[in-house]
């Protein structure tokens, strides 16, 4: 196994849920990739787009790629590979994924509508909320506050680093209860004292969740489904109810390796997502991520006050440029400017995407994460680079 620094960071620190590094598997499974089946009449953008997309299956092996794009007032939809490996399967245009870290946008912005209603304080202590819920070994929620949660900058334990994910297969089927999650966090020290610096960490999106469900008396999905979702009239994104391991149809099987230590390929479709919880349990389409980051932008779910909290950012020291702010990246465009979204890696799926201030929105998945057909490295950053042509050319 070969494993590398960016390769870690891009697995356990930027937009991942899981827990183990990504790793260059010593073995490789070829994806068959069928003939690109981009939009009739695509112009040069298109094109562009296309050819990333396809480079992401034919050099990285990717099974599928697929892309939704918005920009000028006009709409593409394109795909690349094939929907099932070693098969000729047709990749569905915008078929639904596995949203992963994208959920923690949804979160935020739940959290930050409680703010507006005068429910919830950002620089008010956790404790004031679930008080008695956060210590551990240089833990106290006393000294944490809601900003920090939704910021990463709490310097709390990141729980998929604790809960055995390097062996997916034997957790795939296994429902998790957000307490047991919190529990395996809190059970290590504080990685750094609260606001000392900036690490990306599921636990405060857990528990971010936990303070939607004190303040308001309802399921965390209930109310990201009432007050986001259908705010949003997002028609293909949904929260899986307990125990739904299903992924609806139609969609491009996602893959996965059984264990970072023996590169066996799996089939990571059905799942129970439960370990993601309010961090990255969510399921959607491109098309609908990229609709929920343009409404987002264009102030349709957040009131000024707060979507400006939102995009007050700190350095998230991943990649050059790359800030955070509550719930979300602002990550800068090879052709000037920047695109405001999160991205999210769970088994079986990668997303990226978001939308720019100029009315640009995209949303790109692959169906494996990077690492699991070849270097993971590169592919995650060929991922990146994809997803910058998307917006940029």
């Amino acid at each position: 196994m070969v494993r590398t620094k960016t390769a870690e960071k891009l697995r356990k620190g930027m937009l991942v849920i899981a827990a183990a590094s990504l790793v260059a598997s010593a073995t490789t499974v070829a994806a068959t990739a069928s003939p690109p089946q981009a939009a009739p009449g695509r112009g040069g953008t298109d094109r562009a787009l296309q050819k990333s997309l396809d480079s992401l299956v034919r050099e990285d092996g990717f099974p599928a790629a697929f892309a939704w794009v918005r920009k000028d007032g006009r709409t593409s939809s394109l795909v690349s590979g094939t929907a099932r490996l070693g098969k000729q399967v047709p990749v569905p245009r915008d078929g639904y994924v596995r949203a992963g870290s994208n959920t923690k946008t949804f979160t935020a912005v739940v959290v930050l509508q409680l703010v507006a209603e005068g429910k919830v304080a950002l620089d008010e202590p956790i404790e004031t909320y679930l008080p008695g819920v956060v210590r551990g070994e240089g833990i106290d929620g006393r000294k944490i506050t809601v900003r920090q949660l939704l910021q990463h900058t709490s310097g709390l334990p990141n729980y998929t680093e604790h809960i055995g994910l390097e062996d997916f297969a034997k957790l795939q089927h296994t429902f998790f209860h957000p307490h047991d999650l919190l529990t395996a966090a809190l059970a290590h020290p504080a990685e750094f004292a609260p606001g000392a610096r900036w690490k990306y960490s599921n636990t405060n999106y857990l528990l971010a969740g936990m303070l939607i469900e004190k303040v308001t008396g309802r399921p965390v999905q209930e109310q990201i489904t009432e007050r986001v979702i259908r705010k949003a009239g997002l028609r293909h994104t949904s929260w899986p109810q307990p125990g739904d391991q299903s992924l609806p149809k139609p969609h491009a099987r996602g893959y996965a390796l059984s264990s970072t230590e023996n590169g066996k390929v799996v089939d990571a479709t059905r799942m129970d997502p439960s370990w993601g919880g309010a961090a990255g349990q969510m399921i959607s389409t491109p098309s609908d991520l990229a609709k929920f980051a343009r409404l987002l932008l264009d102030g349709k779910l957040l009131a000024p006050e707060q979507l400006a909290e939102m995009r007050t950012t700190v350095d998230a020291p991943l990649m050059p440029g790359w800030r955070y702010g509550l719930g979300v990246f602002s990550i800068p465009l090879s052709c000037g400017g920047e695109y405001w979204g999160h991205g999210g890696d769970i088994d079986g799926y990668e997303t990226r995407g978001g939308a720019t201030d100029d009315g640009r929105s995209v949303g790109l998945a692959v169906t494996a994460l990077p690492g699991t057909f070849s270097d993971a490295e590169k592919s995650a950053k060929a991922v990146m680079s994809a997803t910058d042509t998307a917006f940029c050319n």
